[in-house]
């Protein structure tokens, strides 16, 4: 997989992956389509980790990727039904999608801009980059207290267990990629500090336990 390229957008199945791959590829953009499913299975924070598709890009044609749905979306409004889901949305709501799309689709984000605008709330670019901005700065911020998994790691990296390895190479590098594109740590210094430390106990004692083990067997 290319280290280059970031998540641009997840789905559930192969075809709209394919769809929007073949999208930007009209386009001119190139991408390339992955499966985010990990070597290994290490859930932090609570979080499941779903099996989905992803489409990534190269960082720099994040912007252009973006107006390109956006204008598809536009395409389409103007044929969806008035009985659509989002036009019994009240106006807060609507500025929820407009703050978190990326939990939405494009479709919905569009359609919510020009609902919000019949209603007489003009939404303009400024608005539209401030509220992106600051989804960016929420989403940057490292996960929740890692405690937990601190204890455990070490726990495991002193039992010899390669279990601790594994808790402590997450917790040291794992990062999550932001809708612009950018990749930011997932846990704050503090976390990403402890589970260094855990990687390196569990690197130098877990083979010496598997060999104590072995030699144990004769």
């Amino acid at each position: 997989m290319n280290e280059n390229y970031s998540i641009f957008r997840k789905f559930s199945n192969l075809e709209q992956a394919s769809e929007l791959k073949a999208l930007l590829s009209k386009n001119g953009i190139e991408s390339e389509l992955a499966d985010n499913v990990p070597p290994v299975d290490v859930t932090f924070a609570g979080n499941t980790l779903q099996n989905q598709i992803e489409v990534r890009l190269k960082q720099v044609d994040f912007k252009q990727a973006e107006e390109i749905l956006e204008k598809d979306a536009e395409n389409l409004i103007n044929e969806i039904d008035r009985d659509y889901y989002l036009f019994e949305f009240a106006n807060e709501e609507l500025y929820e999608i407009l703050l978190k799309s990326d939990e939405w689709g494009d479709f919905d984000y569009s359609l919510a801009q020009k609902i919000l605008t019949e209603r007489g709330k003009p939404i303009d670019k400024d608005l539209l980059n401030s509220l992106k901005n600051e989804r960016l700065k929420d989403l940057a911020k490292p996960e929740g207290n890692q405690k937990p998994w601190i204890i455990g790691g070490y726990a495991f990296a002193f039992l010899g267990g390669f279990l601790g390895l594994i808790i402590g190479y997450f917790l040291w590098t794992s990062k999550k990629t932001l809708p612009n594109g950018q990749k930011v740590y997932s846990y704050s210094a503090n976390d990403r500090k402890h589970g260094k430390y855990i990687f390196y106990i569990g690197l130098i004692i877990a083979p010496t336990a598997m060999l104590f083990r072995v030699v144990g067997q004769f």
